[in-house]
């Protein structure tokens, strides 16, 4: 059974062990905390973490193994694992163990978290069990929807790069999006946001982002996926809704991307220690009164670069306090997934925890084909 796959895999590791305990804890959706995984149903009270200042957050940060023994009853020992794939960090594998473990052990721990990201992954389509442990604030309806248009996992590695995206809704919600897709060749990003607020937001947001799925989906070049999402606006949209947006359509052997900028934020482009906007020529939104088809512009990714997209509640008048140029520049060594959430949080953090717009964030490594 799908609900059962993590408790198989913690009580065969346990037995093969002899440990005293086995848990898995998956990372709630404020990024964090983790919640211990538990046969609680949903409602029920279940067991959060904070992530600062502990071995739990060390471990999803660092993604490496931990073994530590003391600070847990009779001497055990702790070994933490992360439970990540293809960096997306889904959660972390504890292990109590009476003794000090040999390395061979240590690789069992790591390979069978490993192996439990890949089991996450093909059984979440089934259950509601790991959503359930991600909430430990309660999700309106528009925020509901709005969680439903987000790639499956947030963060994404391949040889050639790295992306990773972090959303933090207002209560009310205003509609943004972020979506990335690998085929064969290519590599496919976007960054939206439906303006408007609550339901209305995220249904104008699930308008677009289906039209982009769609068109891509159906073979369609950046130009017509543009296309027919604008289109899709002016058919069904209701009261003339706008969506600002950044599509993106990178070419993994060459670099060479093809962008598309529909009234929203410059992105700004990390290359050889310098920080600088990229300055498009910008079309009006999906679905305004165009005077020509959007453009198709042309941006050449170099080994090195590091691309990073926002929708403007990064920008908001109060969350000017932080200077995020300069926080950008200051989280260029962090993994892009870290490098989001610290985003993500210092404007969080600027406007006392109280967001006015959405504060949406993606962020791509490019490292280049390895030809």
């Amino acid at each position: 059974m799908p609900v059962e796959s993590a408790e198989v895999i913690a009580s065969e590791l346990a037995r093969r062990l002899e440990a005293r305990s086995v848990s898995f804890l998956i990372t709630d959706f404020t990024g964090n905390a983790v919640v211990r995984l538990s046969n609680a149903d949903a409602g029920e009270e279940r067991e959060r973490i904070k992530l600062p200042g502990t071995v739990y957050g060390q471990v999803l940060r660092e993604q490496r193994v931990s073994v530590r023994r003391g600070g847990h009853p009779d001497g055990q020992v702790q070994i933490v694992a992360p439970v990540t794939n293809r960096g997306d960090a889904i959660g972390l594998l504890e292990v109590l163990l009476p003794q000090a473990p040999e390395p061979a052990t240590v690789q069992t721990i790591v390979e069978s978290a490993h192996a439990l990201a890949y089991i996450l992954i093909a059984n979440r389509r089934f259950t509601d069990l790991y959503q359930w442990g991600r909430r430990t604030l309660p999700m309106n309806l528009a925020a509901e929807i709005q969680n439903t248009l987000l790639p499956d996992s947030l963060t994404c590695e391949a040889p050639q790069f790295t992306v990773s995206g972090e959303l933090i809704p207002t209560e009310e919600i205003a509609g943004d999006t972020f979506d990335h897709s690998l085929d064969r060749h290519t590599l496919h990003v976007s960054i939206t946001d439906a303006m408007g607020h609550d339901v209305r937001a995220a249904l104008i947001a699930t308008l677009l982002v289906g039209a982009l799925r769609s068109a891509r989906r159906g073979g369609a070049d950046l130009a017509d996926q543009a296309r027919q999402a604008h289109q899709a606006l002016l058919d069904h949209g209701l009261h003339g809704p706008l969506v600002t947006g950044q599509l993106l359509r990178i070419d993994l052997q060459t670099g060479s991307a093809g962008f598309v900028n529909a009234g929203h934020p410059w992105p700004w482009l990390l290359r050889g220690g310098r920080l600088e906007r990229i300055i498009p020529e910008i079309d009006p939104p999906f679905g305004a009164p165009l005077p020509h088809p959007h453009r198709v512009q042309s941006l050449q990714l170099r080994p090195g670069d590091r691309l990073i997209l926002v929708t403007d509640g990064m920008l908001e008048r109060n969350a000017a306090a932080e200077d995020l140029p300069a926080l950008i520049e200051g989280t260029r060594d962090l993994h892009p997934r870290e490098t989001v959430h610290t985003l993500t949080q210092a404007v969080l953090c600027a406007q006392q925890g109280v967001l006015h717009d959405d504060a949406t964030v993606v962020c791509l490594d490019w490292q280049g084909s390895r030809d």
